[in-house]
């Protein structure tokens, strides 16, 4: 495969944007912590309202299922109507939808704000990551790859702090987030659009996500990694915090999230260190860091030792990073303008189905199983995956045009 060529004319990119970079890659974080905030609240509400960890697990499902619904939808919407119209429609989504968190008192209630959160987040996602790669080619897939990830480990770390420590546990993180978007909705007006309005909107609104011809026989060579890593990602979001306490026996929220944390965190630093390595040396470093963190982290379930559990979930998190990014840099640069965003909604939507149809499954295991077996199951199936995955990208020969330092510049 070859790189894109570095004309803007020949590809469509417009001079680097360094403010609209940065606004875009601050509103994904944004988003994605919000999508995370929930997570260090789930053992309260299942305290507090009674219902199993199936049901803990489809909430985290639901919504999911709802991002990946808008993502089919409205991925490649962008392309015609631009960016910012895309951006400003999933802004006041998302603060409807945490509006409904802030007033939720039982499981209906969080369901519903779930599913309008997962709405909101599908629509926006493939938008954002397409124009950071409109406002900047080189960097803007590095942040693409780091803003998803740091903002879900911001996202629960931040809340963790605010159940734990503010007032009003159920609501402050909330209320919190819905300021943040109230004024990242109002610096958006100032935001160049990067896209020219163009017919064609309306049909664009078929369930569908597009891959380009040449992007397919890519994209199919890297699935297993991106399934491996997402996998454990949904497991971490859904009943990551339960297993910290069951192990630890400390009932608090900033322990439990610390897995949340650190994964996806741990997971966006690993992206900024090897944005310049080749694809397929972050794929297969990915895969086999993968390996050992589900290996230390089943080490530290078996011999209850927190401790072991978190080394093993930073090892993993490097993993995750690397996979994904390597993963999305194989794929992304191949496609053609008009088309970056309807890719963009595939790629993603392979990632999150990945993680919530897993995590359901283990939701499910858990009320039959119990969680610590469940958790063995689970941990070996992600690292079959990855080993699969590792085999797979080591025993393929790369092809003499890969890019080998494509995203050079500092992010």
């Amino acid at each position: 495969m070859s790189p894109p060529s570095s004309s803007p004319s020949a590809n469509g990119y417009p001079a680097p944007r360094l403010g609209s970079l940065v606004y875009y890659a601050v509103l994904m974080v944004t988003f994605l912590a919000a999508s995370s905030a929930p997570t260090p609240l789930y053992r309260i509400y299942q305290t507090s309202w009674h219902f199993s960890t199936t049901w803990l697990t489809l909430v985290f499902a639901s919504y999911v299922f709802a991002l990946l619904l808008a993502l089919l939808v409205t991925g490649s919407l962008s392309d015609y109507i631009g960016r910012r119209p895309v951006v400003a429609i999933a802004i006041v989504g998302e603060i409807m939808s945490l509006l409904l968190f802030v007033v939720a008192d039982g499981l209906a209630w969080v369901l519903a704000a779930r599913v309008l959160q997962g709405v909101a987040t599908g629509i926006v996602t493939s938008a954002l990551a397409a124009a950071m790669l409109d406002s900047d080619h080189t960097r803007g897939p590095v942040l693409a790859s780091i803003a998803p990830l740091s903002g879900m480990g911001i996202g629960a770390l931040f809340a963790g702090l605010l159940v734990t420590y503010a007032p009003a546990p159920m609501r402050m993180v909330y209320l919190v987030l819905i300021v943040l978007l109230v004024v990242m909705g109002v610096c958006l007006r100032r935001i160049p659009e990067s896209v020219t309005p163009r017919p064609g909107a309306l049909a664009a609104l078929r369930p569908r996500a597009t891959i380009p011809p040449s992007v397919r026989g890519p994209l199919f060579r890297v699935i297993p990694a991106v399934v491996s890593s997402w996998a454990l990602g949904g497991f971490s979001l859904s009943l990551g915090p339960t297993l910290v306490e069951t192990i630890s026996g400390v009932h608090n929220p900033l322990v439990g999230c610390l897995i949340t944390f650190l994964l996806p965190f741990i997971g966006g630093i690993s992206v900024l260190v090897l944005r310049a390595r080749p694809p397929r040396l972050a794929v297969l470093l990915g895969t086999a860091c993968l390996i050992v963190g589900m290996f230390g982290l089943l080490l530290g379930v078996h011999q209850r030792a927190v401790g072991i559990l978190l080394v093993g979930t930073a090892i993993a998190g490097i993993g995750f990073g690397a996979a994904f990014m390597g993963a999305m840099r194989v794929v992304m640069p191949l496609a053609p303008p008009t088309e970056r965003s309807a890719l963009m909604a595939a790629f993603y939507v392979i990632c999150y189905l990945s993680a919530s149809t897993l995590a359901l499954g283990g939701g499910i295991m858990t009320q039959h199983l119990g969680l610590i077996p469940t958790t063995y199951a689970y941990g070996s199936l992600v690292a079959l995956l990855s080993l699969a995955a590792f085999f797979g990208t080591l025993t393929q020969r790369p092809p003499e045009s890969e890019p080998r330092a494509q995203c050079t510049n500092p992010a």
